[in-house]
């Protein structure tokens, strides 16, 4: 890092052809797979904040988009309306940082899942979130299909949910892992998958924790990496998970209220109505991708490939899916 930001200094002066003085320079905590940096920069007798995003040298999910297609959806988010920090550079060439970059402006907030759902100076924060949350999801499956041709999407004459098992089960081969919960939840999901009529962008990880949040509630949606095409109830299911409620397992939706507030105001916002069985699949089917993703991570630190005690502990995660997508079948009477 000795040389990291006298690069940088070079590369902002020469994007914009005045002399740049960088400080305040900060890591900023969470988002373990990319390299992530708060700074100030003195620009033309003008100081600016902004968050630096780059690639870390070993890639924790294969499958994420790259910085120039991160860069592209917030940029074409900001536009639609939606609340996120304005891109303002992006470098793809890896000799000016080591990897590639982009930087936008800095939104404050907290984005500390427990300390959103818990701190007591976020209590009116976590009385407008869920409104929050459903206009904003509106506004990210609204975004206009054609300009999202660079995303991931169902491979022609299969359906989101199809593709979703599909992958899944790709990846427990991949790990030749034989795990008799996961193969039957697997074909369970299988043969309950909803049709999924409906095509839109998908923010692939919305969640608490992947927003910034002030007293006020939501300031920005953060971390679009996951970004793909699909059915909008994966979003609505996804966000109830109860890995994402941070202990407030009584709260369906996301450890802030129960889910059917949140559907209708999301109902409201969009314009549509919601299926709830397609949003309690979703769910179930996001609780046995989380387990079988816990378990690829785990393995990175197992095979030698990274080590890490975070990777790691992430593997007895998979049990908590497993007992979790048990219990949504039982349930819901799948």
């Amino acid at each position: 890092m000795n040389d990291f930001w006298p690069r940088l200094t070079d590369y902002l002066s020469e994007q914009t052809g005045t002399p740049v003085h960088i400080h305040s320079a900060s890591p900023l905590a969470g988002g373990a797979s990319r390299d992530t940096w708060l700074f100030s920069a003195d620009i033309g007798g003008t100081t600016h904040r902004y968050v630096l995003r780059r690639d870390l040298p070993t890639q924790m999910f294969p499958e994420a988009l790259s910085r120039a297609q991160e860069y592209r959806l917030l940029a074409l988010a900001h536009a639609g309306g939606v609340q996120v920090a304005q891109v303002r550079y992006l470098c793809e060439q890896p000799h000016v940082l080591g990897s590639p970059f982009f930087i936008m402006d800095y939104v404050p907030g907290i984005s500390i899942g427990r300390k959103v759902l818990y701190d007591d100076s976020l209590a009116e924060a976590r009385r407008r979130l869920p409104q929050q949350m459903a206009r904003q999801l509106a506004r990210i499956h609204a975004l206009p299909l054609a300009d999202l041709g660079f995303l991931p999407r169902p491979a022609p004459g299969h359906s989101p949910a199809g593709a979703a098992v599909a992958a899944t089960r790709a990846l427990l081969d991949a790990l030749a892992v034989h795990n008799p919960v996961w193969e039957w939840t697997l074909r369970h999901a299988e043969h309950t998958a909803p049709p999924g009529d409906r095509l839109t962008f998908i923010h692939g990880d919305f969640r608490i924790g992947n927003l910034l949040v002030d007293a006020h509630g939501l300031t920005a949606v953060i971390d679009w990496e996951f970004g793909h095409l699909g059915d909008p109830h994966e979003e609505l299911g996804y966000a109830c998970m109860r890995d994402w409620r941070f202990g407030r397992g009584q709260q369906r939706f996301s450890g802030l209220c129960d889910r059917e507030p949140f559907l209708q105001a999301y109902e409201q916002a969009a314009g549509y109505p919601v299926d709830r069985a397609a949003v309690d699949w979703w769910e179930l089917m996001g609780n046995i991708r989380w387990g079988v993703i816990c378990l690829s991570q785990a393995n990175r630190h197992l095979s030698g490939e990274e080590h890490s005690v975070e990777l790691a502990s992430l593997g007895r995660r998979s049990a908590e899916m497993q007992l979790e997508a048990l219990r949504l079948i039982e349930q819901s009477g799948f």
